[in-house]
């Protein structure tokens, strides 16, 4: 379902569906990601307008398509300067980013150890992503903090997710070095227009 027609939706589609026909998870993001990086560089697609504008009090998220035939969903991320995530996961689901224009900071974690109420990460990895660009998370390898860098600029990323992506994990840091204590987080969308 196309929450909002716009120049190049039916090439995404078709390439996302492509994609996700593939047997493996892995062949699946490998293939995606090079589709969406190829679409993103040639400006096959023209995101709609709204996508372009930040919301002040966070970043916006906004669907732009869900598949009925293989459920996955297409979110536009409005990323306004400085704005970003704490550590988080996507709830089991994998994910392909694409960084749409701007530039983001992406940090991995790999989850070292946890008890019933606190959990240990390890950075193992940061990028600065930009316009272009496309990565994929596969659970369980899938904790990771993201943000806009920039003080004075816009972020546009696409996330196309296996399914709809309403709520996922965060973690926030405790006292104690390394150590976070997790909250499950309801995820929204902004309006698209």
């Amino acid at each position: 379902m196309l929450t909002l027609d716009f120049p190049g939706s039916r090439t995404l589609i078709d390439a996302i569906d492509t994609a996700v026909a593939k047997p493996t998870t892995h062949e699946l993001t490998d293939s995606l990601r090079n589709s969406l990086c190829k679409l993103i560089r040639d400006n096959e697609v023209k995101l709609p307008d709204c996508v372009f504008e930040a919301n002040p009090d966070h970043y916006a998220r906004r669907e732009l398509y869900r598949s009925d035939e293989h459920g996955y969903c297409v979110v536009a991320m409005t990323w306004g300067p400085g704005q970003g995530t704490p550590i988080h996961d996507h709830d089991g689901m994998w994910c392909v980013e694409g960084v749409w224009n701007g530039a983001l900071e992406i940090v991995q974690y790999e989850l070292v150890e946890h008890d019933a109420k606190r959990y240990c990460f390890q950075p193992v990895g940061s990028i600065q992503a930009g316009a272009g660009s496309a990565g994929s998370l596969i659970p369980p390898h899938e904790y990771h903090s993201i943000r806009n860098p920039s003080d004075n600029s816009v972020t546009v990323s696409l996330h196309i997710y296996s399914g709809p992506m309403t709520r996922c994990a965060v973690f926030q840091p405790l006292p104690e070095d390394r150590w976070y204590g997790r909250d499950i987080r309801q995820l929204g969308l902004d309006r698209v227009h």
